[in-house]
């Protein structure tokens, strides 16, 4: 989520900060230099207010890095070499195969690279993939998490089995819950495809077993069996809005176990966008929640790249959210309910999951609180109450479900948490996407954008390109190749490998004013069998 970097500017004095930036990295070429970047009002997270000081305190480890500690005035050059480049680039990277035939169906799914990047610490962003085994299809998002980690975690452990379980025909449900009655083992629903660093919370297994399985007799309870039709974006909308339910009713209940207590607790006070695509055959849905983005790659007859939005921002910019909030509302809230491009004059993306503060009514805010263990009572997050709070809910889970039939065209989809698109245009994420998986590259006019280019820079932009042909750098993963692009970009579009380096090397106390977490996954389709199944129609 986008940083609150003007938050910190009242804690350190301008010349402190430049101080801080001098020790970080040094460059001699003025307009390649990784300075701050200009964040206006409108990206922060929150806004500040000096009443709500301890609300917007950044983490205890910056505080005391700025509080306590002196900084050296003089420059000082650090570079990591390419292979330390490469080593932290590709330490969250995961590529996945698709079988041609998985028993079921031909896969127009011929696999996904995925790959993060974390800007906090710890990283706030989750990612999951599965196949669903029950039914067909693939499921493939991004979790973006604010508030901490805690509500991004749950969500991508348990939104893929409750999208599964909303797919599953009607005997399907009755054989399961038939298994779980007998004490028989339970027919398999997903099959992960996960990097060893995606975990599952053994600890919250069997309450968020126990959920579902509320879930799942209720669906039982609700069909009797007669309509054999899923509908696929009524099953989307039905998880997406269950599953924040169930993190809802979990916080207000508590748990015996402390530890599970705190736990759904912090699930529920924190926060988290949802970006989803279901791939079945050429059906390809999209639920998002939030400001992550899909974006297909569509291949022209040329052998140019398109990019084709599957999913909408749900912030401010976007005209009919505000309007769907003012409605929601009453015509005296219509100022305040979208204050400074935030909700409430806080909250930036107006859907997610969790973020009970923007849905709870205060009297049930307090009474969980007052109820809650003492690291939530003495929280002054959670007892801070948004301004011109008059009729929660304000915050909504529910999915914007888009759809698109596959053709030959579309190459590939890349999900990523708005990381990515604050630093790179979707044209541009498109082609270099495209590039890398066909190996071709077009050779478009070098534009300089107005940038005074001596002869030299102007070597070195097409010795680069030279090599972009010969090679995709070090890149086999394509979510890796595209978050080097992201970070290490320089104004001419090409990657620049010291400029690369300075954003690697910033401490993790720094990192996250420059930048956020970046999550990417990159599925690629098999046009030969989306066409093979349009020719069948």
């Amino acid at each position: 989520m986008p940083a609150p970097t003007q938050l910190f500017f009242p804690l350190i004095r301008n010349c402190e900060l430049s101080r801080i930036y001098g020790t970080a990295c040094y460059c001699h070429h003025k307009h390649l230099c990784c300075s701050p970047p200009y964040i206006p009002q409108s990206r922060l997270r929150y806004t500040p207010h000096p009443a709500y000081a301890t609300f917007y305190r950044p983490k205890d480890s910056w505080w005391q890095y700025t509080q306590g500690r002196r900084y050296a005035s003089t420059p000082q050059k650090f570079y990591l070499t390419p292979p330390q480049v490469n080593s932290i680039l590709k330490a969250n990277e995961y590529s996945f195969k698709v079988p041609e035939f998985d028993g079921k169906n031909v896969s127009s799914v011929l696999g996904f690279d995925s790959n993060q990047l974390p800007a906090n610490a710890p990283i706030e962003d989750r990612r999951s993939a599965a196949t669903c085994l029950q039914t067909r299809g693939m499921l493939l998002g991004v979790f973006d998490g604010h508030a901490g980690c805690a509500c991004s975690q749950a969500v991508s452990e348990r939104l893929f089995y409750y999208i599964a379980v909303s797919l599953l025909p009607h005997e399907t449900l009755l054989e399961i819950e038939n298994a779980v009655e007998s004490g028989r083992a339970l027919l398999p629903i997903l099959q992960w495809h996960k990097h060893p660093n995606d975990y599952f919370s053994k600890e919250a297994s069997k309450l968020y077993f126990n959920s579902l399985r509320t879930y799942w007799q209720e669906l039982i309870d609700l069909n009797t069996g007669e309509s054999t039709d899923i509908d696929v974006k009524e099953a989307l909308i039905n998880a997406f809005k269950r599953l924040d339910n169930d993190i809802s009713l979990e916080a207000q209940v508590g748990d015996p176990n402390s530890f599970l207590n705190y736990l759904v607790l912090r699930v529920a006070f924190s926060g988290a966008t949802a970006c989803v695509a279901h791939v079945d055959g050429v059906d390809l849905h999209v639920a998002n929640t939030g400001d992550s983005r899909a974006m297909l790659g569509v291949q022209e007859e040329d052998g140019s790249w398109s990019a084709v939005t599957l999913s909408n921002d749900h912030n401010a910019q976007n005209e009919r959210e505000v309007e769907r909030l003012k409605l929601e509302h009453p015509k005296n809230e219509a100022k305040s309910v979208v204050k400074q491009d935030r909700l409430l004059g806080l909250l930036m993306p107006f859907r997610a999951f969790g973020d009970v503060k923007f849905k709870w009514s205060i009297d049930l805010q307090k009474r969980v609180i007052e109820s809650g263990p003492d690291q939530l009572n003495d929280n002054e997050y959670t007892k801070f109450i948004p301004p011109n709070y008059y009729t929660p809910p304000y915050l909504t889970a529910e999915p914007e479900v888009t759809y698109h039939r596959l053709r030959p065209q579309d190459k590939f989809l890349v999900l990523a948490t708005d990381g990515l698109w604050e630093t790179m245009h979707r044209q541009d994420v498109v082609r270099i996407v495209g590039e890398h998986l066909t190996g071709m590259h077009h050779q478009q006019p070098i534009a300089v954008g107005g940038y005074k280019v001596t002869l030299g820079q102007m070597h070195g932009l097409l010795t680069e390109r030279r090599a972009k042909m010969s090679s995709v750098f070090e890149d086999q993963n394509a979510a890796t190749h595209l978050i080097r692009h992201a970070v290490g970009n320089n104004e001419f579009g090409a990657v620049d490998h010291e400029r690369l380096s300075k954003m690697l090397s910033l401490p993790e106390e720094l990192a996250r004013m420059y930048r956020d977490d970046i999550t990417i996954i990159v599925v690629q389709f098999n046009s030969h069998v989306v066409g093979a199944c349009q020719n069948q129609e």
